[in-house]
């Protein structure tokens, strides 16, 4: 399993490890990957590579494993076949995090929210000056607005969610997957949270992983856009978005953005109504 600092409470820690290594460049590989549940094939020797580098939302049709695809190359669930290497080197040997969908089960709701994210840190064995030193930089570089002395259950569903989104990074992740992270969200905090990763993009360039069931945000937060297919799932089209950064409200009612959007539906509709294939 590889280095994944944003566990859910109920989810053991880590294993230690040193500083984050330095952003590698390069291609995420996927080879062969092959998941099965109770009989029902979802993947069967699926491959894709991607630009290490780049942010990545994941969309298709619903059951066709986009979660699921996102679990299997972090280490979070096994596969029953295949592999996935970053710039060649394998999930245990990458520094990755993550950002679950439901943010009420991912904090630690004992323990109060600069304490969620200075969690990972401790847990690698860095020492106290330097986690200060750490998060204080990352909450100067986000301006983080809300008290961080509060408990999480305390705190608005934006307000936790930013927090899971800031002890994500507080690990200086190489790799950040993002599972429908702003689903539980209301519109106007949902509009918000898409403006502030955004920020976390520009200013870093980790690659990030986004699973999406929402085209608009899928479009508007990515360079690239995989659209899946129904099971057994294959990649029905890999759009690039060459949009100008950032991309606030305004920039999705443009004309190059309804022509994605339009192009992404076709695709989806295309493999929504398509027969299943025969198991």
């Amino acid at each position: 399993m590889g280095q994944i600092h944003a566990l859910r409470p109920t989810e053991g820690p880590p294993a230690e490890t040193g500083a984050a290594p330095a952003p590698r460049r390069g291609k995420l590989t996927i080879r062969g990957l092959s998941k099965s549940f109770n009989g029902a094939v979802v993947y069967d020797g699926f491959d894709l590579d991607l630009p290490l580098g780049s942010f990545i939302s994941i969309f298709g049709p619903n059951g066709c494993g986009k979660s699921t695809l996102i679990n299997m190359i972090s280490g979070l669930a096994p596969m029953d076949a295949g592999q996935a290497l970053y710039d060649g080197r394998t999930i245990g040997e990458t520094n990755i995090s993550y950002v679950f969908q439901n943010y009420r089960e991912a904090l630690f709701p004992w323990i109060r929210a600069i304490d969620n994210i200075h969690y990972p840190l401790k847990v690698m064995g860095v020492p106290r000056a330097e986690r200060k030193r750490r998060v204080e930089a990352l909450l100067a570089e986000f301006d983080v607005k809300f008290d961080l002395a509060a408990y999480p259950y305390t705190l608005s569903g934006g307000q936790q969610q930013t927090v899971s989104i800031l002890r994500a990074l507080v690990t200086e992740p190489e790799v950040l997957f993002l599972d429908e992270p702003f689903s539980a969200l209301d519109y106007e905090m949902t509009l918000f949270m898409r403006e502030q990763l955004q920020k976390i993009f520009m200013k870093r360039s980790i690659t990030t992983l986004l699973v999406s069931h929402d085209l608009e945000e899928a479009i508007q937060l990515a360079d690239k856009l995989v659209l899946l297919s129904r099971r057994p799932t294959r990649v029905a089209e890999i759009v690039d978005i060459a949009l100008p950064w950032p991309r606030d409200g305004a920039a999705t009612t443009s004309e190059e953005f309804t022509a994605l959007k339009r192009r992404c539906l076709d695709t989806f509709w295309r493999e929504v109504k398509a027969a299943p294939e025969p198991s």
